[in-house]
C-alpha cells in the first residue's frame, strides 16, 4: 500500500476542506463517542495540536490553558480555522502551516500536546511522537483521540479489506494503532481506553518522564 507523503495529505485535505465539519460530526457521534469532548478538558498550559484542521477543537480550550497553537499541512484547513479564531474571538490561540513530523518549536517548550484524529493521517507517526516527546516539558502530557482497528476479528477485516481505498483517496489509515508509536518515541502510556462502535476509538494518555533532562 503506498504511504502519501505530506503533499498529498495536504492536496486531500485541501479537497475536503469544505465539507469536512459535517462529514466528521457524523463519525464522532455516531461511531467515535465524541473524541474532541474528551481530549480537550485533559490539555493544560502551554498547548501544541497537531493537524489542527478547520479548528473544531478551538473553542473548546478551557482556562488552565494559556496558549494554543495549532499546526496543519493544509492552506485551505487553516483558512477555515483562521476565520473560526476571528468569528469566535479566541486571542490565546494562533495557527500556521507545519509539519507534525518536524516541528519548528524549541525543545520542551509545550507542556501539552494534542492530537485528534490525526495520527491516522501522518506519513510517519513515529516520527511525529518523537518530535512530540522533544517539545514537551519533562512530564508534559500527550493527549490523544483517535481511531483504529476493530476490537473484533470479523470488523478489524473488513476495515483491513478497505483500507487501500481510504488511503489513497483519504491518506486515512483505518487500522493504524497510535500505542506503540508513542511509546517507541519514549512516552509512558497512562492510560488507554477503547470506545465507540466496535471498540474503535482510542482515548490515550501519555507523558514524557519527567527526570529527561530539558533541552
Amino acid at each position: 500500500m503506498r504511504q502519501p507523503d505530506n503533499e498529498t495529505v495536504g492536496r486531500i485535505f485541501d479537497t475536503l476542506s469544505s465539507r469536512y465539519d459535517s462529514q466528521i460530526a457524523w463519525w464522532e457521534r455516531r461511531v467515535l463517542g465524541m473524541p474532541r469532548q474528551w481530549a480537550i478538558p485533559r490539555a493544560e498550559g502551554r498547548v501544541l495540536e497537531i493537524a489542527v484542521g478547520t479548528g473544531l477543537n478551538l473553542p473548546l480550550y478551557g482556562p488552565e490553558v494559556t496558549s494554543v497553537l495549532g499546526i496543519d499541512l493544509s492552506d485551505k484547513m487553516l483558512d477555515l480555522a483562521r476565520a473560526r479564531i476571528d468569528n469566535e474571538q479566541l486571542t490565546r490561540t494562533t495557527v500556521r502551516r507545519g509539519d507534525a513530523q518536524a516541528l519548528d518549536l524549541p525543545d520542551s517548550s509545550i507542556d501539552t500536546v494534542v492530537s485528534t484524529l490525526t495520527f491516522c493521517t501522518i506519513p510517519d507517526p513515529l516520527r511525529a511522537s518523537r518530535e512530540a516527546f522533544r517539545v514537551l516539558v519533562p512530564g508534559g502530557r500527550f493527549v490523544l483521540a483517535e481511531h483504529g482497528p476493530a476490537t473484533n476479528r470479523v470488523g478489524a477485516a473488513l476495515m483491513r479489506m478497505v483500507e487501500p481505498i481510504t488511503v489513497r483517496f483519504g491518506a486515512d489509515h483505518l487500522t493504524r494503532d497510535p500505542v506503540p508509536y508513542l511509546e517507541g518515541a519514549g512516552f509512558v502510556v497512562d492510560e488507554v481506553h477503547r470506545v465507540g462502535a466496535g471498540g474503535v476509538g482510542f482515548r490515550v494518555i501519555a507523558h514524557k518522564p519527567a527526570d529527561v533532562p530539558a533541552g
